[in-house]
């Protein structure tokens, strides 16, 4: 299934900017960044228990705020992309 992650964390404090990194590198860990705050990451049902518990255990949910878009095992068809950065396809073979 493929879930979108949108984040909001307060950086006025040194514990901000930890936390920023922290839930950037566990996204990056399950997906692709298409903004700034914003992932894609397609996980099965197991690996998305794992990594929203992480997610959640992240943040200060007093000061920051977190959102998870569930577009499903269908999600090719609910997203359409313009602009310049072409998305890169999860399911190609990926050379690094």
């Amino acid at each position: 299934m493929l879930v979108l992650i949108s984040y909001d964390i307060s950086t006025i404090d040194a514990g901000g900017q930890k936390r920023l990194r922290r839930v950037s590198k566990e996204c990056l860990d399950y997906g692709q960044r298409v903004q700034y705050s914003v992932f894609e990451c397609e996980v099965d049902p197991t690996q998305w228990i794992f990594l929203k518990d992480k997610l959640l255990n992240t943040v200060n949910l007093k000061k920051d705020s977190i959102r998870f878009y569930m577009l499903g095992s269908d999600w090719k068809r609910k997203i359409e992309h313009y602009g310049c950065k072409k998305p890169v396809d999860l399911h190609e073979t990926l050379i690094i």
